[in-house]
């Protein structure tokens, strides 16, 4: 395995450290001012994200996700990680390069699994930012970490779908500009167990479509992102909604899932940069007995136990991002099985370090540390939780042994 970078991904490299530090950082507290300013929380159309997206397209760093040349960059795996990572060390990042989630699983399956009437209606405006979009699968009366409990029912009625269920964590769908959820449902329930999901494309101004509540996260209400529960009450939408087809829901789940989750992975390693970062400065500037903070010796073993929590994580997400590049996501299961685990624990381990280190400012708003943990927190159930994927990681390993 070779991690170097290639010259096109250190100039990307340098195009986008130099866009964060001028455009991004900065304009972080002018974003949030705007957000509290504006009538409506959930109007996404704030100014000053609208011009610096501008910007990112004007300077080619769009869509850098996708490996597929035709709509995105034409990035392997691992060429976009060290991106990824470093769009995910602001919390708005990711959103102004048009790489933020769920858009990003949402345009993958679309442009791998849609029609072509599904990627003209839906594909490119979310290319172009036009849009945004929502993925509606976990449900609030089952275990949704067994998809297969999924209990919303999508049945065929003549030339339509028709949609009966009730979503929450359905992540983006308080936006104003959240135009599509792509719902997952069951169309057989006799078939078998991995074969009665399917997904369907459902407009938000279906009728029937009804948005609930948002729902906070550890009291960040997260607009005008938000994570929305919905009900889908007799919803109606031409058959040619369906993702390629009837039955096909897991197949599309497991091609979504795993650049999702290595995704969220690379951004969670620019989070723990950036807070190891502050830490460091930090650190050298705060006086406590007559002694700077950097030179008290558990505040070194934070700062030593950081970078090799870092870089363990930084090393086994270059490897995932590798094998699927290489072998594919059937065979990199294991790998990002473990990214999966490790990357949020480590998050959450280097920021706590790093709000210790400041103190009551640690967990004010003046700092990014409180949100980007929380936002790590819940990493470790989206996506599946750590107790699923190591089980999946236990019985491969088991699996090895069988006589």
């Amino acid at each position: 395995m070779n991690f170097d970078y290639t010259e096109k991904v250190k100039n990307y490299q340098d195009k986008l450290k130099e866009f964060m530090e001028e455009w991004v950082y900065p304009n972080e507290s002018v974003y949030e001012d705007q957000l509290k300013s504006q009538e409506s929380r959930w109007d996404g159309t704030l100014p000053i994200m609208e011009e610096m997206k501008a910007k990112a397209k004007e300077q080619g760093l769009w869509n850098l996700f996708l490996p597929d040349d035709t709509y995105g960059a034409g990035l392997s795996n691992l060429e976009y990680a060290p991106l990824c990572e470093m769009m995910g060390r602001s919390l708005i990042g990711p959103e102004v390069f048009n790489c933020n989630a769920p858009d990003t699983g949402n345009m993958e399956v679309l442009a791998r699994y849609g029609s072509e009437e599904q990627k003209d209606t839906w594909l490119k405006p979310l290319l172009q930012g036009k849009i945004r979009s929502c993925f509606s699968m976990t449900e609030p009366e089952v275990a949704s970490s067994d998809a297969a409990n999924i209990e919303a029912r999508i049945t065929r009625d003549g030339d339509e779908y028709v949609i009966n269920g009730r979503k929450w964590w359905s992540s983006g769908a308080g936006d104003s500009r959240c135009k599509v959820a792509i719902f997952m449902g069951k169309t057989n329930p006799d078939a078998q167990r991995y074969e009665q999901q399917s997904m369907i494309l459902v407009p938000l101004d279906t009728k029937g479509v009804h948005i609930r509540r948002m729902l906070p996260v550890f009291g960040y209400d997260h607009a005008p992102h938000g994570h929305a529960e919905i009900d889908f009450v007799n919803v109606r939408v031409p058959k040619e909604n369906i993702i390629w087809g009837e039955g096909k829901g897991f197949a599309i789940a497991q091609g979504r899932l795993g650049p999702g989750r290595i995704h969220h992975c690379m951004r969670l390693i620019g989070a723990a940069e950036r807070a190891l970062e502050d830490l460091c400065k930090r650190v050298q500037n705060r006086v406590a007995f007559h002694r700077s903070l950097a030179e008290q010796g558990v505040v070194r073993e934070w700062i030593a136990d950081s970078r090799v929590d870092l870089e363990q994580a930084r090393l086994l997400t270059l490897k995932a991002a590798y094998m699927m590049d290489t072998v594919g996501n059937k065979q990199a299961k294991t790998e990002i099985a473990m990214i999966k685990v490790v990357a949020p624990n480590m998050a959450l381990r280097v920021i706590d370090r790093a709000i210790q280190a400041h103190g009551a400012a640690g967990v004010s708003e003046d700092f990014t540390l409180a949100a980007q943990w929380a936002n790590s927190r819940t990493l470790r159930l989206a996506d599946g939780p750590d107790e699923v994927h190591r089980r999946q990681i236990a019985k491969l390993e088991l699996s090895k042994y069988k006589e």
